[in-house]
């Protein structure tokens, strides 16, 4: 897997075995119409998990909170619980390393920002806190996790966790040694391109550029105030917060990667515990971060208990309409969007996916948003291609200008393109789309 030219993994090989069929990937991506889909998965993971539900799949208890010990809650960009279970799992002695995405020590050399490593002790584990939106593959610790016997803890989004899971039905070797998966709620992946961006509109180079903050982390802002922080190579920081980028608005899809547009789950149903940020009131203003977690694995749940009775973390029990309404804007994307996605011309491969298609009553907005959505994900990588080989970012930042205010226009009914949209029945305010 390598990145090509708009900043997004592609698989790499021999011309013959791009172009040619393969039984052996088909069965192992979890985009394929021939992989097994989630609830499949799920059933023979979680098959008697206590509660079922169509959006968050199976699961044994969800919860809210944070973790209350150390600094796990101040480092992450949420409520600490990925890094806080993950650090149990090693103390535990439960697993002998964790899999997950840290900072690049020379970014420069390996041309990207952030990657797939394995951690075997604390120290190790925490230099992995935060969130990362960048393109990532697994094949190399995958690669590792063969080679070196003991047990292991995954941790990604929805799809890589599913990928780990039509990889271990294939592989016995993994199967033995992935002992847990952690997933994190996805609204979806971008592309390399939005660095290179924020790093553009903060009049940086992305080659100065040795670490990305994504989500620097200020307890007197609301947690869903994101702003985005570089650390240069000569050790000089510059942050922006994302409302002044001009790609910054999530819901746009600015640099969306395109398999994104058929992915229908948002909660990782496949994983053994999930979590997310918790965007409901009074959480979504508390600047310290605040998690919602789906425990699917009763493993986990007698260790999430366990540190919950020690007042180690703090989670509170919460029911699936509340877990819903968190990422209530992903789940729109998602299954009703998706739905009236499927409904489209496709040239290629048709996936198989678990909505029907059809429009399902939307509005002309709602379908308007879905269509500029998927159109602003196309044209803002070749803009900033564009952009790019004529040395202009200034030529992308006025394009994505024009974008935004069409797409708020129509979603928020923002500015003049608002005041036509609503003539034409076509604007809206919903907040998060």
């Amino acid at each position: 897997m390598e990145l090509d030219r708009y900043g997004q993994m592609k698989p790499t090989g021999p011309k013959t075995w791009l172009q040619g069929r393969d039984e052996e990937f088909a069965r192992i991506c979890p985009f394929s119409p021939v992989a097994r889909d989630e609830d499949e998965l799920a059933a023979e993971y979680f098959a008697a998990a206590k509660n079922r539900d169509p959006l968050l799949g199976r699961y044994e208890a969800a919860f809210v909170g944070n973790v209350e010990e150390g600094e796990y809650r101040s480092n992450g960009s949420s409520g600490g619980m990925v890094t806080w279970v993950a650090a149990e799992l090693l103390r535990l002695g439960l697993v002998d390393g964790v899999a997950h995405v840290k900072e690049s020590d020379d970014p420069q050399s390996e041309r990207r920002l952030f990657h797939y490593s394995l951690s075997r002790d604390l120290q190790e584990l925490q230099a992995g806190a935060k969130s990362r939106y960048y393109p990532v593959e697994l094949s190399g610790v995958l690669q590792s996790i063969r080679e070196a016997p003991g047990r292991y803890a995954v941790v990604g989004i929805p799809c890589f966790i599913k990928a780990v899971r039509l990889a271990c039905a294939d592989d016995p070797v993994l199967k033995k040694r992935i002992a847990f998966t952690l997933g994190l709620f996805c609204g979806h992946m971008k592309s390399a391109r939005m660095a290179e961006s924020f790093a553009w509109q903060m009049g940086q180079d992305i080659r100065k550029v040795k670490r990305l903050d994504y989500r620097k982390k200020a307890q007197d802002r609301p947690a869903n105030w994101y702003r985005a922080e570089l650390t240069l190579e000569n050790g000089e920081t510059c942050a922006q917060d994302w409302w002044h980028l001009v790609d910054g608005d999530w819901g746009a899809g600015f640099f969306q990667n395109s398999a994104c547009n058929f992915c229908d789950d948002v909660v990782a149903e496949t994983a053994d515990i999930a979590f997310g940020d918790a965007w409901k009131e009074p959480y979504s203003s508390d600047g310290r971060g605040t998690n919602v977690v789906i425990v699917r694995s009763k493993a986990l749940l007698d260790v999430i208990q366990a540190g919950n009775a020690e007042k180690r973390i703090a989670l509170s029990s919460v029911d699936s309409d509340f877990v819903v309404a968190t990422q209530a804007a992903g789940f729109r994307q998602r299954r009703e969007g998706l739905a009236f996605r499927l409904t489209w011309p496709h040239m290629r491969m048709r996936p198989r996916k678990r909505v029907r298609a059809g429009r399902h009553g939307l509005s002309r907005r709602r379908m308007a948003l879905y269509i500029m959505r998927y159109w602003i994900s196309f044209w803002s990588h070749r803009a900033f291609a564009i952009a790019d080989f004529l040395h202009s970012p200034r030529l992308y930042i006025l394009w994505a200008r024009a974008a935004l205010a069409c797409y708020q226009g129509v979603a928020y009914s923002r500015g003049p393109i608002g005041r036509i949209a609503q003539s034409l029945g076509l604007a809206g305010s919903e907040g998060r789309t």
